[in-house]
């Protein structure tokens, strides 16, 4: 197959890359570096570097080229970021989408992957959250997300373009040998900064511990990049047989409070966390877990790398290689 990875340079998309690759699919990249790392981008792929903002650099990426699947991860990710630059969210992350679409309608590629987020919800009414439960999104990043979702179920309805939207809950982890992993410029999540403040021998700043929580602090549910990249694969195998706007969750249907993540930190480094308490960060969610039973009957979906443990330990030796 034929294959536009957008966002191919960041952490979910490099490994989908080399996902793609192993399987024999022949992949594109297209990415600004804006936020990707050049040094991770697969040399055996086709790089295309430009702004998916630019139509006519997006008209140049589908010139001649009718793609079997597009899987769009390229977008900004930072939820405080986007409350305190709202316009930015959604100039970067809902206009790219369009171009890419109404190119995909001129060049008759009908297979649509997006990186969507568990920020659709906002605070849920209860938890574990499902594909139907109400979105009401508490920041920008969130909304932009649950903006493209709705102008995906419009391209289907008028253009006949298949979708899947994956709404990741918390990507996680690095690949098993160490030799892949998180490394955002700036950096976001909370697993690496706990590590980088061990590193550092710096205190590990946690934003509230305040929540209506087990413990004060959020919860989240923490998927591994390898698992998450598996869900995009059966992703594509869903709309090369079934035609159709499809919205899955993609999590393990636990939630571990930020607490536990830093005791499973100190378990497997050895080494104790400083921490430093501050308040939370608007727009943040209390509880934030999936119910995965949809995309796991329906797809397949089994997310065998995902343990807390596995995630924690695959992410300290990526950062202490």
């Amino acid at each position: 197959m034929k294959i536009l990875v957008t966002g191919g340079a960041g952490y979910i998309g490099s490994f989908m890359v080399k996902r793609l690759l192993e399987r024999g699919d022949e992949v594109v990249i297209a990415d600004s570096l804006e936020r990707g790392r050049e040094e991770v981008v697969e040399t055996r792929a086709q790089f295309k570097k430009g702004n998916l903002l630019d139509k006519n650099f997006v008209a140049e990426v589908f010139k001649d080229i009718k793609y079997d699947a597009v899987i769009h991860f390229a977008g900004f990710i930072l939820m405080g970021e986007s409350m305190e630059n709202p316009g930015l969210y959604f100039t970067n992350n809902v206009f790219p989408s369009i171009n890419i679409l109404e190119e995909m309608v001129k060049s008759g590629s009908n297979n649509f992957i997006f990186s969507s987020s568990a920020g659709v919800y906002g605070n849920p009414e209860s938890v574990p959250i499902i594909e139907e439960s109400q979105t009401r999104p508490t920041n920008p990043y969130g909304e932009s997300k649950l903006m493209v979702e709705k102008i995906l179920k419009w391209f289907y309805k008028t253009k006949n373009i298949n979708s899947v939207a994956l709404r990741y809950f918390n990507a996680s982890g690095a690949s098993l040998d160490g030799s892949m992993g998180e490394a955002h410029i700036p950096e976001s999540h909370i697993i690496p900064n706990i590590i980088y403040a061990l590193l550092q021998n710096k205190p590990f700043e946690l934003f509230g511990n305040d929540y209506k929580t087990k413990d004060g602090t959020c919860v989240r549910d923490y998927v591994h990049v390898l698992d998450l990249v598996e869900a995009h694969v059966l992703a594509i195998e869903k709309i090369k047989k079934d035609n159709g706007n499809f919205i899955y969750n993609v999590g393990t249907g636990n939630g571990y409070s930020n607490k536990e993540i830093i005791e499973m930190v100190e378990k497997v480094s050895g080494r104790k966390v400083d921490v430093n308490y501050s308040s939370r960060r608007p727009g943040d969610a209390d509880e934030l877990y999936a119910d995965p039973t949809k995309i796991k009957n329906e797809l397949g979906f089994d997310p065998k790398h995902s343990g807390l443990e596995t995630i924690v330990r695959t992410a300290w030796k990526w950062h202490n290689k």
